[in-house]
């Protein structure tokens, strides 16, 4: 039971750009989506905000550049099949949100193959490092996105920022 949960569940260490700024965390997969990547986006958000208020956080409000670059991330990976916090170019998070216009990037979670947005959110709350960033009362700001690679795999990207 526990090597099939850390299967799932990784946490990655801190790059050192992003030492200051926050967290990155990984979780992995489990099965294929059947509703929408928008749908799933939406229902994401919305349990990530309910996660947040209950833990005395306030909600926050979706970022169109983090939206962006959290959307565009999910891209490379379901494109590349590559699932890291590295992407296009040897990008960073904190440069992928500069590069669409956000220059207050503090943390992302990403994960993989998970059917709904409650599973994700849940793998997420469940793990120390992904727990830390999307209940991070310090963050302001934040987006996920989601896009199925070819055989329907949804691949999740959370991104947050401090302004």
């Amino acid at each position: 039971m526990q090597k099939t949960l850390v299967r799932r569940l990784a946490t990655l260490a801190l790059i050192p750009a992003a030492a200051l700024i926050g967290l990155v965390t990984v979780a992995a997969p489990a099965q294929a989506a059947v509703v929408s990547t928008s749908t799933l986006q939406t229902q994401v958000v919305a349990l990530s905000n309910q996660a947040r208020v209950k833990a005395g956080c306030k909600a926050l409000k979706v970022n169109a550049a983090l939206l962006w670059a959290a959307r565009g991330h999910s891209k490379y990976m379901a494109t590349t099949g590559r699932f890291s916090h590295t992407g296009s170019r040897n990008s960073t998070f904190i440069a992928r949100a500069r590069a669409a216009g956000y220059t207050a990037a503090r943390s992302e979670n990403i994960a993989w193959g998970y059917r709904s947005a409650r599973e994700v959110v849940n793998a997420w709350l469940k793990s120390p490092g992904h727990r830390r960033n999307l209940l991070d009362c310090r963050a302001k700001a934040f987006a996920v996105g989601v896009i199925n690679s070819t055989n329907g795999t949804p691949y999740y990207t959370q991104d947050f920022g401090s302004r």
